[in-house]
């Protein structure tokens, strides 16, 4: 996403700084450990601050230099239009996977968000 995409409201500080929300968001990012995921809402919930709408809007604009593929949609469907992109990333890092059934669009498996989800508890390493 270039500068010139960006709402008008966005990039006046874009290139010196990002918003205090937007920085908090990114930094639970980062601390999901690989081939663990957290939803939307669990990172709104983790911050106790804004929701689901508000971190995806931050990763949309502001997480594609950091782990994105680790914040997901809470039904565990892939990212839609960087579906290959996230599940490159998700088989590199061992993400439990459920295989999409022969009736699903695109036959491309889902997150197995039992086993991959990450509460941010000490279990970093563990998948449950």
């Amino acid at each position: 996403m270039n500068e010139q995409s960006l709402p008008e409201d966005t990039r006046e500080g874009y290139a010196d700084e990002l918003p205090e929300y937007a920085e908090r968001v990114l930094e639970v990012a980062e601390r999901i450990p690989p081939g663990r995921v957290m939803t939307y809402g669990d990172v709104a919930e983790w911050l106790e601050e804004g929701g689901p709408r508000q971190v995806g809007r931050v990763m949309s604009l502001y997480g594609s230099a950091g782990p994105w593929w680790r914040v997901v949609r809470a039904d565990g469907v892939l990212l839609p239009g960087h579906e290959l992109g996230a599940l490159d990333h998700y088989r590199a890092e061992g993400t439990p996977l459920r295989e999409a059934g022969r009736a699903a669009e695109g036959h491309l498996p889902r997150l197995d968000m039992k086993r991959a989800r990450w509460d941010g508890g000490a279990d970093a390493g563990a998948h449950t």
